[in-house]
């Protein structure tokens, strides 16, 4: 099967606006959110983060949307926080912002879809986070990563302490929190913060082809192998094992496997139902 004319098909799509800076649109059993901000280098600002949640609590109880691909626009992915909500706000306030911030993280990084950050341009603080969020990193070749809050005398907040050294390894990670310098994308795919990188043209197209493909394999698996490897993440290892195997059979038992297993048998592409 051909690959689709990405460039026509991101034209012709119909487009809904979740608020003024932030638009979805759907490809099929593919979602594309994207956060268009190009004055402030897509920072989060009021009512961003409650838009990104919200749609994705919602989007996390919809079967028929079986991967989302998150990007930005012009030179930013996401630049992080909007500095300007931090300045002069009382303890209450910062901590109420993290709060929210904590929230829209953990409703991506838990949707039982496979996610895509297509990281555009700069992912800086909480954009990288958002990015970590993700289960794939795709980054243009022209980005840049950094986590840089310590040179506003704080640490990242949003999971950039925890998913990081779980992706880059503790000391790596450290280094880059530590000094809050920006990696290329080269470096960024050496340290294993990101799968691969792509040029800038090509990017989006890559996503969603990468998206596409994810789509096409049975939703209950995936859905129950990201569970498996991120919870199995936290556990010790037997315990892990054990609970793969439990998992295995409940899945097995599902109308998906059966049909997976005949169509292999029967030399057929599978159309799995999610059941």
């Amino acid at each position: 099967m051909s690959e689709p004319d990405w460039g026509r098909a991101l034209v012709e799509a119909e487009t809904a606006l979740l608020h003024p800076h932030i638009e979805l649109q759907r490809f099929g059993a593919v979602e594309l959110l994207r956060i268009r901000r190009e004055d402030a280098l897509g920072a989060l600002g009021d009512g961003m983060i409650e838009a990104i949640t919200d749609y994705a609590i919602g989007v996390a109880g919809r079967s028929e949307i079986r991967a989302l691909v998150l990007t930005g626009t012009g030179r930013s992915f996401v630049a992080g926080a909007d500095i300007k909500i931090y300045h002069g706000a009382g303890l209450g306030d910062f901590n109420a912002y993290q709060r929210r911030s904590r929230r829209m993280f953990d409703a991506i990084a838990g949707l039982p879809q496979a996610t895509i950050a297509a990281v555009n341009g700069y992912a800086l603080g909480g954009g990288f986070e958002l990015a970590l969020s993700c289960d794939l990193i795709l980054i243009s070749d022209k980005a840049k990563l950094g986590l840089p809050e310590i040179k506003l005398g704080l640490l990242p907040g949003g999971g950039g302490t925890q998913r990081l050294p779980r992706l880059v390894g503790a000391m790596r990670a450290k280094e880059l929190i530590f000094s809050g310098r920006m990696i290329s994308a080269a470096e960024a795919v050496a340290y294993g913060a990101a799968l691969e990188a792509c040029a800038p043209d090509d990017l989006l197209g890559r996503a969603l082809t990468l998206a596409n493909e994810l789509a096409e394999k049975a939703p209950l698996a995936l859905a129950e192998a990201k569970r498996v490897i991120d919870d199995g993440l936290e556990a010790a290892l037997p315990s892990a094992l054990t609970f793969e195997q439990r998992v295995l059979g409940a899945l097995y038992a599902t109308d998906d496997a059966k049909e997976g297993i005949a169509a292999f048998v029967e030399k057929r592409l599978p159309n799995f139902s999610a059941r």
